[in-house]
């Protein structure tokens, strides 16, 4: 609903919203766009005389504002409804449905269309790193959608993304979900039939040959079916027409594939993403990309540009030693394959997973065996309360002491607990340096990120939209430029435990080179090493994203960037011209321009 706010905004519409509780990256997101949000819900919030009153599908006949609407003689539509009116007839929809998967896969397509210039529109359900906000309202024909198969509201008890006109679709995957809506697999498979139907003979769909699920949906097609899977060791290339191999060298903490199509090969690939899964990702977006015309430089660059999004398998922040993440898996599947590359991601240290049963289907006990054996990669599991328990018919519900018990069967340590401040302080006690604590949930888990983060000290995490003001007062403090957001620009921060940003650095890229800028300390926290420790977690981030040098101008800090990073002299001459035009590459007269290999060992 957030996204779609935004994309009515940039269409050129007024729109406000109201909510009971908001919590990042959509809170976030909606104040950067300023969008208007009233707090809780009053027949008052629409006194302001929308001409429609778009209704979430938690929002029942009786609920205040849609009692309100119809007393004003409001129109009532789903986001799916409005968007199909106002939207899509200018634009060629692209589907990415599927029970997993959805969110990285439209991501990653809308990320590729861009970078290969076609100005994509785009509403995807999380928020891609490159792009900031889950919502693009470009000057090209195509709009990708993220296709929910979730029920659109009390008026429309159908799929979502029966709504979306799809000219070109992906399905990942079709398993039983939505246990809510849902009698079994094949009310799911029925949704997903009726969806391809929907597919023009003129378009096309696209499909992972290795889930049966969605290749049984994929004969229900009218149109052209394009199949793609991740081969393992002796397959065929062409057993799919898009394949891809995982080659056995790594990328500087990259994963290096080759991918083939229809049998030929497009080259060697890299990506930060992890876990064979998101290699389905990839080409399931690659594929459709290809169809809409974008050449294979620029499907190479776009993988290895691609950082996620957010809440998939999102780093929060390091503190003490200890990693935290977080991921919005809480289908079974979804978090035997988080929890397991999490674990290949960070192989030493032990691996803590804290999970909240949130959604509608994971508080339901019909995925209690699937859950108990998903956790087997975790060294220890605690399991949260189930939210809002009053909304799932006592009979219905999982029972977290349960739970805890089966995953015990299975040979990991559970337990449950009965409120998220008594979970905190149990992973607390036990987690040490080089640990890294996964929280998974579907929501804000009671803000548990934070409870972890403020109760281990000072944390290294990355920027957010709501840390630019106190980054760009720090670096004034010091003559510097401010930092500006952007695609290719990342910052990392140092938050004390009261919330205080007491140090930042920036690094920029340009393909392969990057800019470091912006390294500053609070005046009151310097000679604590945290100068270090920042610069040394933003050359680990470059070398990650596939950085094979990274570049620096400074005036008193030589020793520092030598000493302690390894840097060494530069010429002008050899750094990319984007990099010498950036505001921040200012060569005074007594700068120095110096380099760094990202892989250089420091200490």
């Amino acid at each position: 609903m957030g996204a779609f706010a935004g994309l009515l905004q940039e269409a050129g519409h007024d729109v406000r919203g109201s909510d009971t509780q908001l919590f990042p990256p959509m809170s976030t997101q909606l104040e950067a766009a300023k969008i208007p949000v009233f707090e809780g819900f009053r027949a008052e919030n629409l006194d302001w005389g929308p001409d429609f009153v778009v209704v979430g599908n938690v929002c029942g006949r009786e609920h205040v504002e849609v009692v309100g609407a119809q007393a004003r003689g409001l129109a009532l539509e789903s986001f799916p409804s409005l968007l199909e009116k106002v939207v899509l007839p200018e634009r060629r929809a692209l589907v990415v449905a599927g029970t997993h998967g959805k969110t990285t896969t439209s991501s990653l397509l809308t990320w590729m269309l861009q970078v290969a210039g076609q100005q994509p529109s785009a509403l995807v359900g999380g928020v891609p790193i490159n792009l900031g906000r889950g919502y693009l309202f470009g000057r090209g024909p195509a709009i990708v959608l993220e296709g929910d198969e979730y029920d659109t509201a009390f008026f429309d008890k159908g799929s979502k993304f029966f709504h979306y006109r799809p000219f070109r679709a992906i399905v990942t995957s079709v398993e039983f979900d939505h246990a809510d809506i849902f009698a079994d697999l094949d009310a799911v498979k029925a949704a997903f039939v009726r969806f391809v139907e929907l597919i023009p003979p003129e378009g096309d769909l696209v499909v992972c040959a290795d889930d049966a699920g969605a290749m049984e949906v994929s004969r229900a097609a009218r149109c052209k079916v394009t199949t793609y899977r991740v081969l393992g060791d002796g397959d065929d290339p062409r057993s799919a027409d898009y394949t891809c191999r995982v080659e056995a060298k790594r990328g500087r903490g990259m994963m290096v594939f080759e991918v083939f199509e229809r049998g030929s090969s497009l080259g060697e690939f890299q990506t930060t993403l992890v876990g064979t899964y998101n290699l389905g990702n990839v080409l399931a977006a690659l594929a459709v990309a290809r169809q809409e015309g974008a050449s294979v430089p620029a499907l190479h660059d776009a993988v290895r540009r691609f950082l996620g999004v957010k809440r998939r398998q999102e780093l929060l922040g390091i503190a003490s030693g200890i990693r935290v993440v977080t991921d919005f898996a809480h289908h079974p599947t979804a978090v035997r394959l988080t929890t397991t590359a999490i674990r290949r991601r960070f192989p030493n240290g032990r691996l803590f997973v804290c999970f909240e049963p949130r959604s509608a289907s994971s508080r339901r006990a019909v995925f209690s065996d699937g859950y108990a054996e998903s956790f087997a990669a975790a060294s220890r599991v605690l399991v949260g309360p189930l939210f809002r328990p009053e909304k799932i018919p006592p009979d219905q519900r999982l029972d977290p002491q349960a739970l805890a018990k089966a995953i015990n069967a299975h040979g990991v340590e559970a337990t449950a607990h009965a409120d998220v401040d008594d979970l905190a302080q149990g992973v607390l006690a036990e987690a040490a340096p080089g640990d890294t604590i996964l929280l998974l949930t579907s929501g804000s888990f009671g803000g548990l990120g934070d409870k972890i983060l403020k109760a281990l000290g000072d944390a290294v995490m990355f920027a957010t939209p709501e840390d630019l003001s106190a980054v760009h007062a720090l670096c004034t403090s010091y003559g510097l430029a401010p930092t500006s957001p952007g695609d290719t620009t990342e910052t990392l921060i140092i938050r004390e435990p009261e919330g205080a940003v007491v140090g930042c650095v920036s690094l920029r890229m340009v393909g392969a080179q990057a800019l470091l800028f912006n390294l500053a300390i609070d005046r009151e926290r310097r000679g604590e090493g945290l100068g270090w420790m920042l610069a040394d977690g933003i050359l680990r981030r470059a070398r990650m994203l596939g950085v094979q040098q990274v570049y620096l101008v400074t005036t008193d800090a030589t020793d520092f960037f030598a000493g302690k990073l390894g840097a060494t002299p530069a010429s002008v001459e050899e750094i990319d011209p984007q990099i010498r035009r950036d505001p921040n590459f200012v060569l005074g007269e007594r700068a120095v321009c110096m380099k760094i290999d990202p892989s250089y060992k420091r200490g």
